[in-house]
């Protein structure tokens, strides 16, 4: 089947109006993908603003079914792409691989062209659904693992359970006919482009990552409980919610996303997050809050108690170095499920834990106070500021939110350490600090987020074109700005004149501090800020990021550059050890 070019964001235009992108994939089954090629929502997985896909699918055999229609965004768009092409009619069923408020509006919009169509969906999906339709009567085939769904011509559905605390309606489909799984939130990315499968799939990876980190790190423990659901099954091809399908490199994905997943089971400190959202608020910042966490190396067990027995709260709150709770506040109050975890908590979990509260709210934001209130006064210590968002949270919200998880990974971290006895460096620990570098500092800005880091492990890595590369621990806030296509500026400093900017830099922010405050700056052509007092800064894009332990290692080409002093020295920056900056 005929593939189009992969069209790199880079390439995009800002205007390029949505659309509705048609193609038959296998046997009786086409792919409507509604493409968006600007950032579609505020929420961190979309942070990357390389537009998205809404992946939905249609099954036509002796029945027909339609899968994962779009959120509310392509509602119009959608459905009037969809008649275009068929007789909506004809239609007689709609699977949903989970539910939520942001598709109510495009389900409620073809159940009314259609009133013929029965919904399937999980158990959990039902009662989401019929809240969100605000019909208690809605057609519903609740499928659980054992039961099928024959469409004819071979199309005998079957059906995988694999919730996780963010989506526990969430529900794979299979079809034995075609060798699909419509995997609904796994394997996806949110990349948009004119490739409908991932041949080259290796350009992918990096979206994919970030995709993983954000949706399922903190729920690592049910990820690796889906894959051993899907392990047995026959399969030619992923068909996620986003990005591109999955066929190409349909082995490489599913042995990374056990790998990540392993790697974040076993890690020796974590957290358990525990939360409840009214409208998915509260939810969308326990996922930024997540983010964080999970980047600076500590595990998450996310925690939705709106889906559990109170004994899973008690178990993994007792196992976990630290808990973080959030709660929307509903009538003055805290919802039933928090108020029950906050009673868990205080009997369970020893104060010498540390704590977090987060919530959002609409008027009035008691629910947090009271979480504070109550925390407070039995005694624990707070990893971070206790979090108040009034209505949705926007870019710098999610962004403080990332940078508060970091803090309280950070925290849980350095109190392990202190407990553990110091020892001398190695010969080797100290022949590898002798490596020295340049003293920079690496600004970024992307629309109203910006950051800055104090480098030393900068190198020239090109002649032609010229290149660099950076190396960004992973829980550096800056590292969220340094991805492929992403433009940041590198300013060196100068010798004599280094010491108040490495000091300025060094110096720990709280989240979402400016972190320009006080230092004189101008706008780079790349809208990066630019520090004037530096000895001269280079303008670059990224081109890719490898993974190396702790660190990412960067690899940008220079764009521009400019000298303030041709006289001034480079400040290098001397080290003891290889064990610390």
């Amino acid at each position: 089947m005929p593939n189009a070019p992969f069209l790199p964001h880079s390439a995009m235009t800002q205007t390029k109006p949505r659309d509705v992108q048609f193609l038959p994939i296998a046997t009786d089954t086409i792919i409507l993908r509604s493409r968006s090629w600007t950032r579609l929502r505020f929420e961190i997985e979309y942070a990357l603003s390389k537009g998205t896909t809404a992946n939905s699918y249609l099954i036509q055999a002796d029945k027909t079914a339609l899968i994962d229609p779009p959120g509310e965004t392509f509602t119009q768009k959608y459905l009037d792409a969809l008649q275009q092409r068929f007789n909506i009619t004809d239609i007689d069923y709609v699977i949903i691989g989970h539910v939520n408020p942001n598709r109510a509006k495009t389900l409620k919009a073809l159940f009314q062209i259609a009133p013929q169509v029965k919904f399937v969906c999980s158990n959990p999906g039902a009662i989401n659904l019929r809240k969100a339709l605000e019909n208690e009567d809605l057609p519903i085939l609740v499928m659980k693992r054992e039961e099928n769904l024959d469409l004819g011509s071979g199309h005998n559905l079957q059906f995988i359970p694999t919730p996780n605390p963010r989506y526990p309606d969430h529900l794979c489909t299979y079809d034995p006919q075609t060798e699909i799984l419509y995997t609904d939130k796994l394997f996806g990315a949110h990349i948009c482009g004119d490739q409908v499968f991932d041949e080259g799939w290796k350009i992918f990876v990096e979206d994919r990552r970030y995709y993983y980190d954000c949706l399922m790190a903190p729920h690592a423990r049910q990820i690796e409980t889906a894959l051993d659901k899907i392990y047995d099954l026959s399969l030619r091809m992923y068909a996620p919610n986003h990005g591109p399908l999955v066929r190409s490199g349909l082995i490489d994905l599913t042995e990374a996303y056990r790998q990540w997943s392993k790697e974040q089971t076993n890690q020796d400190n974590s957290v358990a997050l525990i939360y409840a959202s009214a409208y998915g608020n509260t939810a969308t910042l326990a996922q930024a809050i997540a983010r964080g966490i999970t980047k600076a190396g500590v595990a998450v067990e996310s925690i939705n108690s709106e889906f559990v027995e109170p004994e899973e709260i008690k178990t993994a709150v007792e196992k976990a170095s630290g808990f973080v709770i959030g709660s929307p506040t509903l009538g003055g109050h805290a919802p039933t499920q928090i108020q029950t975890a906050l009673g868990i908590i205080l009997s369970t979990a020893a104060k010498s834990k540390l704590a977090g509260v987060f919530g959002s709210f609409g008027w009035s934001g008691e629910a947090v106070d009271i979480l504070e209130s109550k925390l407070k006064d039995a005694g624990y210590r707070f990893g971070f500021e206790p979090i108040r968002v009034k209505f949705k949270p926007d870019e710098k919200t999610l962004q403080m939110c990332e940078e508060a998880g970091v803090d309280f990974a950070q925290a849980l971290k350095k109190a392990k350490k202190v407990k553990a006895p110091s020892q001398p460096s190695t010969n080797v620990e100290q022949a590898v600090g002798r490596i020295i570098g340049s003293l920079c500092v690496v600004t970024a800005k992307q629309g109203d987020i910006s950051s800055a880091m104090l480098a030393s492990w900068v190198s020239q890595a090109s002649f032609n074109p010229p290149g660099l590369t950076i190396a960004v621990a992973k829980d550096r806030a800056l590292e969220s700005l340094m991805y492929s296509g992403s433009g940041f500026v590198l300013n060196v400093l100068k010798e004599g004149n280094h010491l108040g900017l490495m000091k300025h830099f060094l110096k720990p922010f709280s989240p979402g501090e400016d972190r320009f405050a006080g230092v004189e700056i101008e706008e780079a052509g790349n809208g990066s800020p630019a520090l004037t007092d530096a000895l001269a800064y280079v303008e670059c894009s990224v081109k890719s990021r490898m993974e190396c332990g702790d660190h990412w290692l960067v690899y940008a080409t220079v764009d521009n550059g400019k000298v303030f002093n041709n006289e001034g020295v480079t400040a290098v920056h001397y080290r003891k050890t290889g064990t610390h900056y």
